[in-house]
């Protein structure tokens, strides 16, 4: 079948299999490999992208689910060369170990953010319990939620 999905700001058309899920699509189709595939089971979160604004886990959504929707990757996310407020934060906060975890980590956060802007420490851990780590105790990566919502904070007012 033939799908058509605006990723990261440009209009993708491909012909896939019925069963392709969407982070195959990202990966494979669109040579996007920045989004992860960690478990397939959605255990861990590596492949978390946004999708129309949401987080979600890219390996629980096919393809054709997201036709005609707009995808946010770990790529779209900066701005040519300028990083988004969340990753410079993650960098500055050393919120990634190994970085396989980072990409769906800092999409979750993202959409975190934007519905809760400005969180407590348990409602940032709460909110990324679907986003496993397995190198950090995930206090850096909690620090670089909040710095990164103190910033969005400042920039608003």
């Amino acid at each position: 079948m033939q799908v058509s999905i605006n990723v990261n700001g440009e209009q993708r058309s491909h012909e896939v299999e019925d069963r392709t899920l969407l982070v195959q699509y990202l990966r494979d189709d669109c040579e996007l490999t920045g989004t992860n595939v960690g478990c397939d089971t959605t255990s861990c979160g590596a492949c978390t992208v946004l999708l129309d604004g949401e987080s979600v886990k890219s390996c629980t959504v096919l393809a054709a689910q997201a036709e005609g929707s707009e995808v946010t990757t770990i790529e779209g996310l900066s701005d040519g060369e300028q990083l988004h407020p969340m990753q410079r934060a993650f960098q500055a906060n050393h919120g990634l170990q190994c970085g396989y975890c980072t990409p769906g980590m800092v999409m979750a956060s993202v959409s975190l953010v934007e519905e809760n802007p400005d969180p407590t420490e348990a409602e940032v851990r709460s909110g990324l319990e679907g986003n496993l780590c397995r190198c950090t105790g995930y206090h850096n990566i909690v620090q670089a939620v909040l710095d990164a919502a103190k910033e969005k904070q400042g920039a608003a007012e």
